[in-house]
């Protein structure tokens, strides 16, 4: 992973491949939705222009260049690692976090499409009439199958490859530039304020400006890859980049001798016709990487949202020995069914465009409501400053919210994956917080002295050497109640030592760190793992190896079987005891805490086994059923009848 608190030219390079795909992309597409079928005048192109430069000035660099790289959590961004720092100061906080990851994930399946599209759609320059369509599936189609090779060897021609077309962009701007030079007029404000008063309808222009603006989301996500001083240098020469291309788009637009686009897109338009070709394979091949950012962004998403009881445990795999890339088979098919379903209705990128500024308007808007609890709380902002900030950039998302959501009126298919994203975070996040008030502790230090008992008498059969079970206790001497039952009702569990395991998520994401308590010597061990959000847990790996540093320290007795079975396997035996509970018939619901728990149940269900999410393995595992009783029936109309 590289070192992001070091600024090198290799460190730059990374970035520059890293991040700035989907904002990169950008002016394959800006420019033409802010024209599309409208006449051709100054005031339409001066000011659309004038409004793409200044709302990268406040949004991009301002507010996520800026402030939102400062809230980083151990050199970690991305909506969760903000919650992560200020959850402490608001329980209302999770709702704008669901809303933002579903946002996040939703743009993780119009981003591919439209990206890819946009540069495929150069084509039909070359050959009219070309069927984009099939070619836009079958690049989706690849990226998605690679995903689970990786994209370590990938990643290392990014940057060069976004270095290339950084500089395409700025050279065909300049040879638009030097031609008309009085487009740099464009950048002053008076005609984005314009632009948005006199012209018809200009204010439902900032739909299509927005678009301009839809990687700075990804600026933050990826802090922990690029680190804070890496992004905010390579922003400068993006920034220029952008604004040059955007100028030379428009330059050749005011000094052309057509009234309307006619289908065209400037950004090809300026492309000398010896160049198409190449210039749009190097669109193709941005638009695939800005494709792979988001994608590689929804893993780790996802991984964060598992860590923090957002979403139901599901598999994940590490296709690489490299720290923090993760790759999550189920999500990689829900974004590759949902990409080619977009792509299938909406056909090309103009189309697409709507939906797509909806979903960042949305993140955006949730971005701004944590950070403010964070400048707040954190950095300790005076109340006055907060609120002016939060103010300043409330009216600019919102301003373009509204103007995104209009566009939603033929593009409303695409809020159907985004509800289901949305209410499956509420119902798992909520609902484990109802299960877990149903959870009750007891002194273990009270039941020491019978475990010491049970575990020496010889008439019980033994159910294994070590008995491990996971526990939610926080503190060191609680358990809960159904492992107690578990151990002593029904046929006891006899053990040599019993372990109790505890997970503690941590803020910081890469921690991996354990506390061991002996509560009775060799007879009742407990075993915290601090590990970090960013982590997946690997118990019985993580488990063994410190019963081995144990044993090496001599602070732990490996038993020696007194039947001699310790002759022939010296292994100790281990047994994790793995509690799930079902919905108790004696229930009688609330509709918000029935529903939740009836979603919680079936989510459960689609995702992993708890033994495979804590990484357990099947032999070593006991699965014991619990009933969830949350609210029992209180009224029984039973009477008994003389026979």
């Amino acid at each position: 992973m590289l070192d992001s608190k070091k600024v090198t030219a290799g460190s730059l390079l990374i970035a520059l491949g890293i991040i700035y795909g989907d904002i990169g992309t950008s002016p394959l597409y800006v420019l033409k939705a802010i024209i599309h079928d409208r006449e051709i005048t100054e005031l339409l192109v001066y000011g659309g222009v004038s409004c793409v430069f200044w709302t990268l000035v406040f949004q991009t660099t301002f507010k996520y260049i800026f402030l939102t790289l400062q809230a980083d959590n151990h050199g970690e961004g991305g909506v969760f690692s903000l919650y992560a720092l200020v959850k402490r100061h608001g329980k209302w906080l999770a709702i704008p976090t669901i809303l933002g990851a579903t946002t996040l994930l939703a743009d993780g399946i119009i981003t591919p499409p439209i990206s890819v599209a946009s540069a495929v759609e150069g084509l039909e320059k070359v050959v009219p009439h070309l069927p984009t369509v099939p070619i836009v599936i079958i690049i989706l189609s690849l990226i998605f199958f690679f995903q689970r090779f990786g994209t370590q060897k990938m990643g290392a021609a990014f940057g060069p490859i976004m270095a290339l077309w950084f500089t395409m962009l700025m050279v065909l701007g300049f040879s638009q530039i030097i031609h008309h030079p009085d487009i740099i007029k464009a950048l002053s404000p008076h005609y984005a304020v314009q632009l948005l008063t006199q012209y018809p309808h200009g204010f439902w222009l900032l739909g299509a400006v927005f678009l301009a603006t839809t990687g700075a989301e990804a600026l933050y996500s990826d802090l922990g890859h690029c680190g804070r001083q890496n992004i905010r240098i390579t922003w400068v020469f993006v920034k220029a980049c952008l604004m040059i291309n955007y100028l030379g788009q428009a330059a050749w637009l005011m000094h052309q001798d057509i009234p309307h686009l006619d289908g065209r897109n400037p950004f090809y338009e300026i492309m000398p016709h010896w160049w198409l070709i190449p210039g749009i394979i190097i669109a193709t091949l941005a638009a695939i990487i800005a494709s792979q950012a988001l994608i590689s962004g929804s893993y780790t998403l996802i991984g964060e949202a598992m860590s923090l009881n957002f979403w139901p445990r599901v598999a994940v795999r590490q296709p690489t020995e490299m720290k923090g890339q993760i790759y999550i088979p189920s999500v990689n098919n829900i974004l590759w069914i949902g990409c080619i379903l977009v792509v299938l209705y909406f056909q090309t990128s103009s189309n697409m465009e709507g939906s797509y500024g909806f979903f960042i308007t949305l993140a955006m808007l949730c971005t701004t409501i944590l950070l403010s609890y964070y400048l707040y709380f954190i950095k300790k902002w005076k109340l006055w400053q907060v609120g002016l900030m939060s103010l300043f950039f409330l009216c600019i998302e919102l301003a373009f919210f509204v103007t995104n959501v209009i566009k939603l009126e033929h593009n409303w298919p695409s809020l159907i994956p985004a509800g289901g994203i949305f209410l499956s975070m509420y119902a798992w996040y909520y609902a484990r917080k109802v299960n877990n008030k149903l959870v009750k502790f007891v002194d273990l230090n009270k039941h020491t002295t019978m475990l010491s008992e049970l575990s020496e008498d010889d008439n019980i059969p033994k159910f294994s050497t070590h008995l491990v079970y996971l526990t939610k206790a926080d503190r060191k001497t609680q358990i809960e109640e159904k492992v107690v039952k578990s151990i002593f009702s029904k046929k006891p569990k006899r053990a040599d030592v019993y372990w109790f395991f505890h997970i503690n998520r941590t803020n910081d994401p890469y921690t991996l760190a354990y506390e061991v308590d002996e509560l009775l010597n060799d007879k009742v061990i407990r075993i915290d793992l601090n590990i970090g959000f960013r982590m997946q847990p690997k118990v019985e790996l993580y488990f063994k190896r410190i019963v081995k540093d144990l044993v090496k320290n001599k602070e732990l007795n490996l038993h020696i079987r007194p039947d001699g079975s310790t002759r022939y396997n010296p292994e100790p035996d281990f047994k994790f005891v793995v509690i799930e509970k079902f919905m108790s018939v004696e229930n009688e619901f609330a509709l918000r805490e029935g529903l939740l728990l009836n979603a919680y149940f079936f989510l459960k269900k689609l995702g992993q086994s708890d033994e495979e999410a804590f990484g357990l393995d099947k032999s070593d595992v006991v699965i014991e059923q619990y009933p969830l009783i949350y609210q029992a029936a209180r009224k029984l109309d039973l009477t008994r009848q003389k026979g």
